[in-house]
């Protein structure tokens, strides 16, 4: 008789729900959960509430009643308890669209959408506590008007090298667009407003574009480039 008092169990060799279920968790970590079709993650999530059963049919049969994996998450409770589930499977059904909305939530806090003037000024009364007097704040966006960094530009006095760090710097977050924030600059609009069509112009054969440049002092409010008609 072999000597199995050092061997570990493979139960991932199992013909049972158990070892199948040992497969599937095996996939998951080796190759990620975005390879499981609807039917295999909704499967999984059965596991939670139905301890020992093979639930793959019950996981093809729920998409099949009710025409979706996403349906089956949004189902009434009378519903899925008149599909046969229990009440704790019926709460891990009710997971995914909880950790959805959270994640939601928290995408939004960590990139606000700076789509309007309230938003955006909003967004800078606490973001330009911060600031350094002379800085140049660069606000990276994408094609929804999300933040995706706000990031003060290199202190580079040649306008062609600095637009070329913006540009660069731009690509690489995959933005679509900038916003602009000159903190108590030392120059005067007119002369802000020169280097801000250079930007203008830089990046508008990369298909970046820049929204506006503002202007924040100890004394105003933030005013725009734009809507003073200086860009």
């Amino acid at each position: 008789m072999a000597n199995t008092s050092s061997s570990r169990i493979d139960l991932t060799r199992g013909t049972g729900p158990q070892g199948h279920r040992a497969r599937m968790r095996t996939r998951v970590e080796t190759n990620g959960a975005e390879t499981l079709a609807d039917y295999e993650l909704l499967e999984m999530l059965l596991f939670l509430g139905i301890p020992r059963k093979d639930t793959k049919p019950l996981a093809k049969g729920l998409i099949s009643h009710f025409g979706s994996l996403i349906n089956v998450f949004r189902a009434p409770t009378r519903d899925l308890r008149n599909a046969g589930l229990n009440d704790d499977t019926i709460r891990a059904l009710r997971l995914p669209s909880v950790a959805a909305e959270r994640l939601a939530s928290a995408e939004h806090q960590e990139r606000p959408v700076l789509g309007n003037w309230p938003q955006l000024t909003e967004y800078l009364e606490t973001a330009l506590k911060s600031a350094v007097a002379g800085q140049l704040r660069v606000l990276y966006l994408d094609n929804r008007n999300r933040l995706l960094a706000d990031e003060a530009a290199p202190p580079e006095e040649d306008i062609t090298f600095l637009n070329r760090a913006i540009a660069i710097r731009a690509l690489a977050l995959h933005a679509t667009a900038i916003i602009g924030v000159h903190v108590q600059p030392a120059l005067r609009a007119p002369a802000l407003s020169t280097a801000a069509r250079t930007l203008e112009n830089a990046l508008r054969p990369l298909s970046i574009v820049l929204h506006d440049v503002l202007i924040s002092t100890q004394t105003t409010t933030l005013s725009s480039l734009r809507q003073e008609g200086l860009l």
